[in-house]
């Protein structure tokens, strides 16, 4: 309840209503690329902060390399679920386990956000786990997508490339970076913008990403029933695995459960791109579809709070 009742997730029901009772509330998109910068940077610096602080552990190494098998497993899971109980053809399934098999940032840093409201400490590490989960998934996903057409290794390199070009990666690591040299003195004159207002800025993003899930929700009917269902059971599966994995590798509850809500995550800024550029054929709005307007908005309002509580109960 208390993690229900933050003002971020507020925020992100009030956008979600203005959309679907089709108010005229916006925010500019270039102040909504704004505020995904600040995001990316701030949570960057402050893991790469906290990593000098603590310096390198086995449980950062044990983190890392769990992340990573996860994010190279769960898109076989999420194929074969849309295939044989989606009705989605190879293509569209591989698409689709791109998303579902890469991580959502703003769900990551939702959940650390509601994670502390309930007095979890998150590892700064988890923020090196969220850039090292996004790519391997999406070329495990166009692979599955492509794997019957005989084309997909000349293509590979390209893929490779632009999964590490992408922005959101190179602000993430990049901040990372600066935080690990810079240190808590170095992080010192900054942290009034880069900590005091981050929850603030926030609540405005999650806004405007409310209003923008509600739209897709409200505009758009190519969505079965079977495929919301399959949304949702995804999210609660790969979070659960998620949460499993980070306590049998002896992670702490916060960051177990900040590995649960990356797991049970679903890219939509670097699949949707990725997946646009490699397969074009593709109809884009069905992915997005499902991991922007049913998946995030049910991880941000349902299984971030169901998570946090069952961490504390392991």
């Amino acid at each position: 309840m208390q993690s229900l009742l933050s003002p971020a997730i507020l925020f992100f029901a009030l956008g979600l209503l203005a959309a679907l009772v089709r108010s005229n509330l916006q925010i500019p998109e270039a102040v909504g690329k704004a505020l995904a910068i600040y995001l990316m940077a701030a949570i960057g610096l402050k893991g790469g902060v906290q990593v000098s602080q603590s310096g390198f552990s086995t449980e950062l190494l044990l983190a890392g390399v769990s992340g990573l098998s996860l994010s190279l497993l769960l898109p076989f899971l999420a194929y074969w679920s849309l295939r044989r109980l989606g009705g989605l053809d190879q293509m569209q399934a591989g698409a689709v386990a791109a998303h579902y098999g890469s991580v959502s940032v703003v769900t990551f840093v939702t959940g650390v956000a509601a994670l502390e409201a309930a007095g979890f400490k998150v590892a700064g590490f988890m923020v090196a786990v969220l850039a090292l989960m996004e790519a391997p998934a999406i070329l495990v996903g166009l692979w599955l997508a492509r794997r019957s057409s005989g084309d997909q290794a000349p293509r590979l390199g390209g893929h490779v490339s632009h999964a590490l070009r992408d922005g959101s990666v190179l602000l993430l690591a990049g901040g990372f970076a600066i935080g690990l040299l810079a240190g808590p003195g170095g992080f010192d004159p900054v942290r009034p913008v880069f900590e005091g207002a981050f929850g603030g800025v926030l609540c405005l993003f999650l806004l405007d990403m409310g209003l923008l899930a509600g739209r897709h929700l409200a505009g758009r009917g190519i969505v079965s029933s079977r495929l919301v269902v399959l949304a949702v059971a995804l999210a609660i599966i790969n979070g659960s695995i998620g949460l499993l994995v980070g306590t049998a590798i002896g992670l702490d509850k916060g960051s177990a459960t900040a590995l649960a809500i990356l797991a049970g995550s679903a890219s939509y800024i670097a699949a949707p791109a990725a997946v646009r550029m490699a397969l074009p054929e593709v109809d884009p709005g069905l992915p997005l579809t499902m991991s922007l307007a049913v998946t995030f908005p049910f991880n941000v309002l349902v299984a971030i709070p169901l998570l946090t509580s069952l961490a504390g109960f392991l």
